[in-house]
Order: structure tokens, then sequence, then C-alpha cells
């Protein structure tokens, strides 16, 4: 029986999604240097789908080999726009760059996730949600990121599904904890916990 998991990340939504499905976690950061391995990748023609899984697999296996016969979740999330790779932000200049780039189109938000033990992953899965966005002017969109505080924008990317950010959007299409970065429904099937 599974007692307890090693989450490789500091999301607190990953951590609130893993906390409300009952899976025990403790929170342990991989603290990988993202845009390394992203600009790598990039230069390799990765797709975002291929550096999203990448990531997660990294994060999982480096904390894992710290912490032996343990299962380590490594998750992360990116969103493609055209097959352009489009990161958190840093700032909130950022944010409104992501922003203005969404308005009025679909772009898709790739969630995966990896479990890893001693350094080798054991599983791993991939989700695909499709948003649609709204269009706006840009003073409505500096409006909206104004009502924003920093700890969620940079949490949820640069909308919060659950909250403000799904006034965004004419349509969201797929599962929604996939949207806020964790497909917990296959997490809990591949532990058994369905």
């Amino acid at each position: 029986m599974l007692n307890k998991i090693i989450l490789a990340s500091k999301s607190k939504v990953r951590k609130e999604i893993l906390d409300k499905n009952n899976i025990e976690s403790d929170v342990m950061p991989s603290n990988v240097d993202e845009d390394i391995v992203k600009v790598s990748l990039l230069k390799e023609r990765a797709s975002p789908e291929i550096i999203s899984k990448n990531l997660a697999e990294l994060k999982a296996n480096k904390v894992s080999l710290k912490e032996t016969n343990k299962i380590v979740l490594g998750a992360d999330s990116v969103i493609d726009l055209n097959g352009e790779l489009i990161s958190k932000p840093e700032t909130r200049e950022e944010a409104l760059t992501i922003l203005k780039k969404l308005n009025g189109k679909s772009h898709f938000l790739i969630s995966s996730v990896c479990l890893s033990k001693n350094g080798s992953m054991i599983w791993n899965y991939t989700d695909k949600a499709t948003l649609t966005m709204k269009n706006f002017s840009d003073e409505e969109l500096t409006s909206y990121l104004s009502k924003i505080s920093d700890d969620t924008l940079y949490a949820y990317n640069v909308y919060q599904i659950e909250g403000e950010g799904r006034n965004l959007f004419t349509s969201i299409e797929g599962d929604e904890d996939t949207i806020m970065g964790l497909p917990v429904k296959k997490i809990k099937e591949h532990l058994g916990l369905l």
C-alpha cells in the first residue's frame, strides 16, 4: 500500500490537488533550472509536449535519486500557441505580453507528470486541454492583471482557471486538473487509488 509520495515541486496548487484527492505527500522541490533545459530542447526543435514531458521526468528523477525507495512525482505545464512554447511569466510585464499573444486565439495547455523511483522513471502521462480566449482590449487585460495577486499570477501561469481566469475564455475543453497542472485522475489510476 502506498504510504506517501514526494512532490518534486514547490507548486502550492499541485500540493492542494494532491491533498484534496487524499494523496499524502511531502514537498521537496527539485530546483531544476528549467530555462537551461528549455533552451537546449528548443535548439533541438523539441515540441512543447516533449519539453513538458522531459521537465517532469527530470524533476522526478533528480529528487528520487536522493530519496531512495520512495515514489517521487514530478510535474510540468506549458502553453503551446501554434507550436510556440510559452512559459510562466517572471514579471507583470511578461504576463501582459503573454495575455496579448493569447488574446482571441486558441492554445493548448499541456501538463505532464512523471513518477520516479531510485532515479528512474516508472510511469509518465501527458494531457492536453484546449482553451480559446475572448478578444480583449489592452486596457481590459491590464485591468484583469491588476486584480490578481503576485502569488496567484506566478503560481497559476497567467490565468487562474478556478478564479477570475475562467472569464477570459469563450471555451475550455479538457480536464480542469490538467489545466491547473496535475492530471490527478490518471495518477490515482496508476497508483491504484481509484
